[in-house]
């Protein structure tokens, strides 16, 4: 679950981006895209995603039954 929540807010952030619009757009008027996003500046805001909280190891049928 925790990682269906996460690509969930991945696919909103970039669907909302400056990089989206310019593909769109670029496609519509038959040009070479212009991206503005960058790595450096525009990650999302749940960036690093992995600080967020730790991880912990599943536990197997067994494991669960005691």
């Amino acid at each position: 679950m925790a990682a269906h929540q996460l690509d969930s807010r991945a696919v909103q952030a970039r669907g909302i981006s400056g990089d989206a619009r310019e593909g769109v757009s670029s496609f519509l008027e038959k040009r070479p895209a212009r991206f503005p996003d960058r790595v450096s500046a525009d990650m999302p805001d749940f960036f690093p995603w992995w600080a967020d909280r730790p991880i912990t190891p599943l536990q197997t049928p067994r494991e669960e039954a005691r």
